[in-house]
């Protein structure tokens, strides 16, 4: 039929010609879609940038805002500038050169010195290897063991020595991840745990591990915080808050937790984390806030109790680290002397890290971490239930562990008790105010060094004094400062055959008080006294160890050359 051939062929192109009409309008459709997509993602890109620089205006205010900008602009210029072709030339020389010097230092040469790059064809025999030891323990070395190191060296006497090596004799071979092979092991890490939890006063909840050391103590309890935050939060991009004085090791725990650090002033003269700025920089991200009792830098320790109310407040962990007060900090009550609120009796703190390997004098590679509670503990565990090789758990960093240590580390405790603890604690802060007496009074010194902050444990530091000197018991100004080169100071003591840590960001030098350094206190500040009277008014024109290395770091803005000869120190440790 004529009609039928007619609408056969015009559906065809009805087809068409609706598809022509349409496609503009979908085109249109899919470019609005798209159009709306892209304002919301830039909506959500502005309103995630908005409230971060929000949150950094409040945490840091307009003017710490503005400072820290114009910081990090002069930084990244400097190192622009440090890549230009004739600049990079020399800093290469002088790196090179630095390292050179380095290795002549550390690495001994020379007719008398016998390398051993290879297994011996045949085995020593047992006097072979005392001999050759006996050789590598009698290498010239600063001498801790008449008192001239400080910190470092944490000796517990001879016969606690003694101790520790028959206990290493027994268990050389155990491994505390074998519990079953190992009771005894495991019975004494556990008796360790609860000690310690006992001296810094946990509840019954209370729960610890034993670790390597104070950095692993740290990066535990910073992961365990991590991970709490993650499994009861949903943070996704955790930050912590921590003094700038708080140990590098949860710096460490940041970069390798990729947690973001926000670092608070103690300036002062207190040296103290300041609670009102912890707190205008606590944010929905906040994982975990940090204080020390005491501090590494300059033995001070912080207001616990504020970051307490901050934490509780928050609902946020609060770590104390209590890694260098270790088994003085909790006993000074006792021993008479003035006492800070420190640990779980304060109802914030959620863990401590305890190094028992400083003054608990057991052998080096000891510490503990402990919780408030056993389900805190739990976040620092690792669990592989799926694994070929069986079900894998470790409570720590490490997979096999050393017993050996553990148990020498329970005989350190045992052996000396509460009594013992108590004796040296009595002698290593009496010790130490006496040298911050000398400090503060001594006319040799106080016109030209000052006391940072109000010590309360082991450890005084002092610095360069920039201004009138004051008397500590009338408050009245005695004479202006007589300038002296702090680092200089550090380096003429370092030639006298002291070894006292030299300090940046300010200048300054710490004493770390040990039992070896109470016996030679009077010969120490004698010393001291001496050489700040060398120091006055002469500023060294050939730097030492001490003066080139802080005074070249602390005048580069950029870190970037600090960093190269730290790792090319680190290297140097490995060449033979």
């Amino acid at each position: 039929m004529p009609g039928s051939s007619r609408l056969a062929v015009s559906l065809p192109q009805l087809r068409k010609q609706f598809n022509v009409r349409h496609a503009g309008t979908r085109q249109q459709l899919a470019q609005q879609g798209f159009e709306v997509l892209r304002n919301l993602l830039l909506v959500l890109f502005l309103l995630r940038y908005t409230r971060k620089t929000l949150l950094h205006l409040r945490g840091y205010g307009l003017v710490g805002s503005v400072q820290k900008l114009y910081k990090d602009t002069y930084r990244r210029l400097y190192a622009v500038f440090l890549r230009l072709p004739l600049v990079q030339d020399k800093v290469r020389a002088d790196v090179t050169k630095a390292l050179t010097e380095l290795e002549g230092k550390l690495v001994p040469s020379g007719p008398g010195v016998t390398r051993f790059t290879q297994l011996p064809a045949t085995g020593w025999t047992p006097d072979q290897v005392r001999a050759e030891m006996e050789k590598l323990s009698d290498m010239e070395h600063t001498s801790w063991e008449n008192g001239r190191v400080s910190g470092a060296v944490y000796h517990g006497g001879t016969e606690l020595g003694d101790l520790q090596a028959e206990a290493f004799k027994k268990f050389g071979v155990s491994n505390p991840i074998h519990p079953d092979v190992f009771p005894g092991v495991r019975k004494m890490e556990a008796e360790v745990v609860a000690m310690t939890l006992g001296l810094f006063h946990a509840p019954e909840t209370g729960a610890g591990v034993t670790t390597s050391g104070g950095t692993e103590s740290i990066i535990m309890a910073v992961l365990a915080a991590r991970q709490k935050a993650y499994h009861e939060r949903s943070v996704r991009h955790p930050e912590m808050i921590l003094p700038e004085t708080a140990h590098t090791a949860f710096r460490k725990a940041a970069e390798y937790f990729k947690i973001k650090v926000h670092l608070v002033d103690c300036p002062a003269p207190a040296y103290r984390v300041q609670p009102s700025r912890v707190n205008r920089l606590i944010n929905s991200n906040t994982i975990l806030l940090v204080g020390s009792a005491p501090n590494f830098p300059h033995g001070i320790v912080d207001d616990i109790p504020a970051l307490s109310k901050l934490a509780v407040r928050h609902k946020l962990p609060l770590h104390v680290d209590c890694c260098l007060g270790s088994f003085v900090i909790p006993l000074l009550s006792k021993a008479g002397f003035p006492a800070p609120e420190f640990d779980f009796r304060v109802p914030g703190v959620t863990s401590i890290s305890v190094d028992t390997h400083k003054y608990g004098f057991a052998p080096k590679g000891n510490s503990v971490v402990l919780y408030r509670t056993a389900e805190l503990r739990t976040y620092q565990y690792y669990v592989c239930p799926d694994w070929s090789g069986g079900v894998y758990a470790s409570p720590s960093m490490a997979g096999s562990r050393p017993g050996a240590l553990i148990a020498g580390c329970w005989a350190s405790l045992m052996h000396m008790g509460e009594a013992g603890y108590l004796d040296t604690c009595l002698q290593i802060v009496s010790a130490r105010q006496k040298i911050e007496t000398a400090l503060r009074e001594s006319d040799k010194l106080k016109f030209s060094v000052e006391v940072m902050g109000k010590p309360m444990v082991s450890v005084v530091a002092f610095r360069a004094r920039t201004h009138t000197a004051t008397s500590t018991l009338t408050h009245t100004k005695i004479a202006p400062a007589l300038k002296v080169d702090i680092y200089d100071v550090a380096d003429l003591m370092s030639k006298r055959g002291w070894h006292l840590n030299a300090l940046q960001d300010p200048p300054a030098i710490h004493v770390a008080v040990t039992i070896p350094i109470v016996a030679v206190v009077d010969e120490l500040i004698r010393d001291l006294e001496a050489v700040v009277a060398e120091c006055q008014g002469n500023a060294s024109e050939t730097k030492g160890d001490a003066a080139a290395l802080y005074g070249v770091a602390g005048a580069l803005p950029d870190k970037s050359i600090v960093r190269e000869l730290a790792s090319g120190f680190l290297d140097t440790l490995y060449k033979t």
